[in-house]
């Protein structure tokens, strides 16, 4: 799965061509629909579309040949198709080219113009709607993708002890521990090793293996500032957190045997558990947006937030995830122009503002029409406090 990352979208922001390419299509992780390749149908169709639109404009056969290249290569990966998230983001210029399988359920988008299209990327930085599900057994280790609306299995078979034998050697036997809890509370966990190994010895074993989970999920995680969340029993959770070294580790558990339950059901669970995390940053801007609506800390005109953007003033942008807002904006009198429809003259307002923002490290959402702050804009602006 191909993950995306701040420096990622850094490098897709100052991608600076004339001609780019910026492709959004939903896909579905299994079922029916892979197995009948209508993922890849459904790229091969929009890439045809793009094409004809280059024509159009005038591009030459062998720039659209060039520019596609990577795309025709990937509609023939079999192996790629069979690994989908959400959604398939494609970004391809010359000589560059980009593709990340997300869990973002994306509406089907292109867009052609000289700079890339990141305005559907907002969600993966900016709303705490994403994270990480580790389900941790003595058995097994399953790392999984997951959103409010969907989860997904990340590949990690290769950077991670499967179970606990592989790490500690195979004279382990699991059979010859018992894990018996004293006291009701279950705060406290004795480990009966029957043979060999004290209680300290078999404690090592575990934190052992769970040092090599660390260690792999390291590659995975070390540019992530999402939460990763737990689900494994009550008494290995205290020995996991004694070596984890991700920063963004949910300090509550998810209780119980993840075996007990298929994937669906550990994504109810973990909801259950992480509900009151999710998309409290976006709760607490939009309260404090309508505290001070129709003050000089907020802005609902394009025209102000634009230039304010560009002085670094501007904290949280909200966005109607559904609309756009074509035009011009002039960095050297900060002059907005705005324009009914895309020509090849302008590009979109919404993308900008929202690359600029992120740029600056400050919060972007993109929120359905009805949900506005201030619903009579397309775009409303929290500005930074002196």
């Amino acid at each position: 799965m191909s993950l995306i990352n701040e420096k990622d979208l850094q490098k897709l922001s100052t991608q600076d061509n004339k001609t780019c390419i910026s492709i959004f299509i939903p896909t579905q992780r299994a079922g029916k629909e892979v197995l009948e390749e209508k993922n890849k149908t459904h790229l091969k169709s929009l890439w045809k579309e793009v094409g004809n639109e280059l024509k159009k404009k005038e591009i030459s056969e062998e720039k659209i040949q060039e520019i596609g290249k990577p795309i025709e290569e990937l509609l023939n990966d079999k192996s790629f198709w069979r690994h989908q998230s959400d959604g398939l983001a494609i970004f391809a210029a010359e000589g560059f080219f980009e593709k990340y399988t997300l869990p973002v359920n994306f509406e089907t988008h292109s867009y052609i113009s000289n700079e890339f299209y990141i305005k559907p990327l907002v969600p993966m930085f900016s709303e705490d709607t994403r994270f990480y599900l580790l389900a941790l057994q003595l058995e097994d280790v399953v790392l999984y993708e997951a959103t409010k609306y969907s989860i997904g299995k990340v590949e990690v078979d290769d950077l991670t002890p499967t179970r606990l034998e592989e790490r500690v050697g195979f004279d382990y036997k699991q059979k010859h521990l018992d894990f018996r809890t004293q006291g009701s509370g279950g705060e406290k966990t004795i480990f009966h090793g029957h043979g060999s190994g004290s209680e300290e010895e078999r404690k090592e074993e575990i934190l052992k293996y769970f040092r090599a989970i660390d260690k792999g999920l390291e590659t995975i995680l070390h540019d992530e500032n999402v939460p990763l969340v737990v689900s494994t029993q009550d008494y290995l959770f205290p020995i996991y957190k004694d070596v984890n070294t991700y920063k963004h580790l949910f300090d509550k558990v998810v209780p119980g045997n993840p075996a007990d339950t298929d994937m669906f059901g550990l994504h109810e669970k973990a909801l259950q558990t992480i509900e009151p995390y999710l998309e409290k940053t976006k709760r607490e801007k939009m309260k404090k947006f309508e505290e001070l609506n129709n003050t000089d800390n907020t802005g609902t005109s394009v025209t102000d937030i634009l230039p304010a953007i560009q002085q670094g003033k501007v904290d949280t942008l909200f966005l109607e995830n559904r609309s756009e807002i074509w035009g011009t904006y002039n960095n050297d009198n900060m002059n907005v122009s705005i324009d009914d429809e895309q020509t090849s003259q302008n590009y979109s307002l919404m993308n900008w503002a929202a690359k600029e923002v992120l740029r600056q490290g400050g919060n972007v959402f993109l929120i359905p029409g009805a949900q506005m702050p201030e619903k009579q804009s397309k775009m409303n602006a929290l500005y930074r406090f002196n």
